[in-house]
């Protein structure tokens, strides 16, 4: 047996380390996930996980790669209403329109689909990233129902366009997707329900 440790090269060990962790994230999903369960996936010694990445939520977020942080890209949406919706759709699709983002993230989606790890690994991912957000953009006590409401939405149109790619919507531009979905987005966060 290999003798479990530190390994020589900082990049070689967090890379193994974040294989591992990338397989059982997707086979068992968040919660079923230990640091321990990584490093022996990995063959390092667990002091290693902490050393690279601190945290179970730090490996997390490594392992899943989110390629953009929500908070960059809905922190400074227009706060008039007319406006908000619109913008969110705008930016939402265009973090999928990059071609390096769009492969990674239809993987997940279409792996969550099929794969209850995958789908819990995509909920984990939703609700400590993107939710929190969207949350912070809703009006009144209903804060995280409106955040699924827009979530929901927009998981819809992606699915349909980058994932099973619809023709209407694979061809609408972002402009076109804006002005027919922005208004319900809106609503959605600040709007009557």
């Amino acid at each position: 047996m290999k003798p479990l440790g530190r390994r020589p090269g900082r990049n070689d060990t967090a890379d193994q380390i974040l294989v591992a962790a990338r397989e059982l994230f997707s086979e068992r999903g968040y919660a079923r996930t230990t640091i321990r369960a990584v490093a022996a996936q990995a063959k390092v010694d667990p002091a290693l996980v902490h050393h690279y990445f601190g945290t179970k939520d730090a490996l997390f977020d490594a392992a899943v790669e989110l390629p953009v942080d929500p908070r960059a890209v809905f922190g400074d949406l227009p706060s008039q209403p007319g406006l908000l919706g619109p913008e969110l759709v705008r930016r939402v699709v265009s973090v999928w329109d990059q071609p390096e983002i769009r492969e990674g993230l239809r993987g997940m989606i279409g792996s969550a689909l099929t794969h209850e790890g995958a789908a819990e690994t995509l909920r984990e991912m939703l609700t400590r990233g993107l939710l929190p957000v969207l949350r912070d953009l809703a009006i009144d006590d209903r804060r995280d129902w409106r955040a699924e409401l827009v979530a929901s939405q927009m998981a819809g149109v992606i699915l349909a366009r980058y994932v099973v790619a619809l023709p209407g919507l694979g061809r609408a531009s972002t402009e076109d997707l804006a002005a027919a979905i922005g208004p319900t987005i809106t609503r959605y966060l600040t709007g009557r329900l």
